[in-house]
């Protein structure tokens, strides 16, 4: 008979034998179902450490080491890997572990990412380098960061730079120019392409008119450039890259409108002329008609404005793959300002204040490398600048046409990077006023209506060892006017390690001032322009150093810190005087020296999805004369700037952040009776933007614009000094041509737009929509 209890328990010993031995089989065949996989990543065939490998559908993240490296256990299964680094571009691969072996190990090749700033830079050496082997310091803005914060203009885009601020100068016509760190715009030579195409005349309305559709991406030097580039780039240089024709769009078009009505459009299209020459045609058009006086002063807030900018790029191809390219552009704009009820009928008169400015622009651009075994450039620009304009019942008629030719030779040898060129600049100006008259003919003492500046100059970037690098250069010009002008430069450049690095510079510059051309308050308002002696030419001495580095995490994320304490000296310092008497704008040398010394501090970090950029810059810029120190006027001691990205990919929306900050400075009154305060109020400006791009081809834009809705002048009784009565017809002077207190004019005022330090535009909405359609 069967024991049950006995069979029971015998069956249990089976079971428990049974499952152990399938556990044992289970985890061993669990153990041969899975792989292990050797992965190398690289950047352009070089190691990439720290690259993000992300599994989709095990939702994890690995890291490579410094090495690049990494080794994964995966069961068997279909993966999709992600491969990718903050500055590449993302590259996604199918990995089905039953077919690819892991016998051998994986690479992937990245490529870089071309929508993220730049490494290579031009600016410093005239040639494509390395950023991080530029022993001159640049900073890199692309294309991208421009579309953070839409603007109509170059001008207007350079307000989220740090240390670079556009200043508007006229409450009125709006003109305005570029300061860095401190200097003020004459200062800054700004290129197009490596060519001085904005200076003198074109200062002031010109920048206005370069859209930023052209750019391919901007690089700023801060300091001296003069080596390179002339005796004037004192403060620095922004040379504006325009697009390639080979990396351009096929067709693009960037629109937008906010609730001011502003209106702007860019259109481009990329053509194949013929078997060799291939072309990029651009198109602006910018157009403002409506007059709005929110601050109740019967002027208006905004100049109107109607501009149109042509631009047409051919690039040949040659045989020989040496480069080849032209470029054009025309330019016209209509703009004005003033009183609510002006028309063009009032133009000149003395009934209704206006002022109105006509410009046409015109400029060519070449670069041609020469069929030789050596690397040889030719550069040629010409620009011819029209201004037909009123301010009030001043007429200002201007023209200038400036030739530039230059020839330079690239040359490596051993350790040396050698540059060598010489140029010539031919600057033909005439005008309506004193600048430009004479008795018998139209010669200026101050600035001759026919200026040759021919040039040679020289630099040696030599590269001491791996770490150790020493830039010396040194340019000869012989002015017309000036005779001879020699500005060296030095530069030492030492790596700390392959992430951090330490640069220094010091140079110096020469400049001849134009005061008609470059200042706009001479020809504005009721106050005299009076020239108290001849004016000598400015002369300057400037040293700046630079720290920049790089921490990469295990994460992917990256963090950058970018330091640079600057010192200029300038001696013959031509300063506008707007306080010794409040009727006059008198111009004079500084019989002493003046100073713009200070620091900038920019940081920036990156994560998969976020990008945070903040900078700081603290200046102080004055004058010593007779022992007395005055602080610069429109020139604040601290400002700052951010720009916060985030991009939220599942649903293909990217918000953009921005703004800026700037301390008190000081402001042009009208002597010690004037009400209005002497000194700004801290300000900002703040941002921001929303970017669908879940539309193919096409990506809708929006958001607010000053955000605070900030304008200057809340809490004063008056922007412009009387602003009732602009030709002072109501305004008793005396004898020696002061203007006198009564009861209608209580502080012995006359009339005066200078006092202006910030955009008169409040709070406002924008739209706009962006559509490119590039190759297959």
């Amino acid at each position: 008979m069967l024991d049950l209890s006995n069979f029971i328990s015998f069956t249990n010993k089976i079971m428990k034998v049974l499952a152990l031995f399938f556990l044992l089989i289970g985890c061993h065949l669990g153990i041969l179902a899975q792989k292990t996989y050797s992965i190398a990543v690289l950047k352009e065939n070089k190691a990439l450490p720290f690259a993000v490998i992300s599994i989709q559908e095990e939702n994890k993240s690995y890291i490579t080491d410094s090495l690049g490296k990494i080794s994964i256990t995966l069961k068997t299964g279909i993966y999709t890997l992600k491969i990718h680094s903050y500055d590449t571009k993302p590259f996604l691969f199918e990995l089905n572990t039953a077919i690819v072996k892991n016998d051998e190990p994986l690479y992937f090749r990245l490529s870089p990412n071309d929508q993220l700033i730049e490494e290579v830079v031009v600016s410093g050496s005239l040639k494509e380098v390395d950023k991080l082997k530029s022993t001159v310091p640049v900073e890199i803005y692309n294309a991208s960061f421009f579309k953070k914060n839409p603007t109509a203009s170059v001008f207007e885009a350079l307000q989220n730079i740090n240390g670079v601020r556009p200043q508007v100068n006229c409450n009125i016509c709006n003109t305005g120019d570029i300061h860095i760190n401190g200097l003020e715009g004459p200062y800054t030579m700004i290129l197009i392409d490596g060519m001085p195409i904005v200076s003198g005349l074109s200062s002031v309305y010109g920048l206005s008119g370069i859209p930023n559709s052209l750019i391919e991406r901007m690089e700023i030097v801060r300091g001296p450039s003069s080596a390179l580039y002339g005796s004037e780039a004192i403060g620095g240089i922004i040379n504006i890259i325009t697009k390639s024709v080979e990396k351009a769009p096929l067709f693009s078009v960037d629109a937008f409108t906010n609730s001011w009505l502003e209106t702007s459009a860019d259109i481009s299209l990329k053509t194949k002329i013929s078997k060799r020459i291939s072309g990029l045609t651009g198109i602006n058009a910018f157009h403002y008609d409506r007059p709005i006086d929110n601050n109740n002063d019967n002027f208006t807030d905004l100049t109107l404005q109607k501009r149109i900018s042509l631009f047409q790029k051919l690039t040949i191809d040659r045989k020989s793959k040496k480069s080849f390219h032209i470029i054009g552009r025309y330019f016209y704009e209509d703009r004005w300002g003033g009183e609510m009820n002006w028309s063009p009928i009032f133009r000149g008169g003395d009934s209704v204040y206006g002022e109105s400015i006509y410009t046409n622009r015109f400029e060519l651009i070449g670069n041609y490398q020469l069929p030789l075994k050596e690397n040889i450039h030719i550069n040629a620009s010409y620009t011819a600048h029209n201004q037909n304009s009123f301010y009030g019942t001043t007429s200002f008629m201007a023209n200038q046409k400036i030739a530039f030719g230059q020839i330079t030779w690239y040359k490596d040898i051993k350790r040396h990077a050698v540059v060598l060129g010489t140029s010539i600049r031919n600057t033909q100006y005439d005008d309506n006023t004193v600048a430009t008259f004479s008795d018998d003919t139209l010669t200026a003492e101050n600035q001759p209506s026919n200026v040759t500046l021919p040039g040679i100059f020289i630099q040696d970037d030599w590269t001491l060892n791996e770490r150790h690098k020493l830039l010396i250069g040194l340019r000869y010009d012989y002015s017309t006017v000036h005779k001879s002008i020699l500005t060296p430069r030095i530069g030492y450049k030492f790596n700390i390690n392959k992430n951090h690095l330490i640069r220094f510079n010091s140079g110096t510059g020469y400049r001849v001032v134009s005061i008609f051309t470059e200042d706009h308050a001479s020809l504005t308002g009721a106050r005299k322009t009076e020239i108290s002696e001849e004016l000598r030419p400015e002369q300057s001495i400037n040293v700046n150093l630079n720290y920049y580095g790089s921490i990469y995490f295990k994460n992917g994320n990256q963090f950058k810190i970018d330091l640079s304490p600057f010192y200029t000296h300038f001696s013959n310092k031509i300063t506008p005087d707007y306080l010794s008497d409040p009727t006059k704008i008198i111009y004079r040398n500084v019989d002493g020296h003046a100073i713009s010394k200070g620091v900038n501090l920019n940081l920036e970090f990156r994560t998969e999805n976020l990008k945070l950029m903040v900078g700081g810059t603290y200046m102080d810029v004055f004058q010593i004369q007779n022992s007395i120190k005055t602080t610069q006027l429109l020139t604040e001691k601290i400002s700052g700037t951010w720009s916060i990205s985030y991009a939220l990919k599942k649903l293909k929306l990217e918000i953009d952040y921005t703004g800026s900050l700037y301390g008190p400075m000081l402001l042009p009154t009208l002597g010690e009776q004037d009400p209005r305060p002497s000194v700004s109020p801290w300000w900002s400006l703040q941002n921001i933007q929303l970017t669908y791009k879940g539309l193919g081809i096409f990506e809708i834009y929006g958001g607010v614009k000053n955000l605070l809705n900030w304008v200057p002048g809340k809490k004063i009784p008056f922007l412009i000094a009387r602003s009732h009565d602009p030709f002072n017809k109501l305004v008793n002077f005396d004898t020696d041509g002061n203007a006198q207190a009564t009861s209608e004019n209580p502080f012995a005022l006359t009339f005066d737009p200078s006092y202006v330090y910030g955009p008169n535009q409040g709070i406002r909405f924008f739209l706009g929509v962006r559509f490119s359609l590039t190759k297959d």
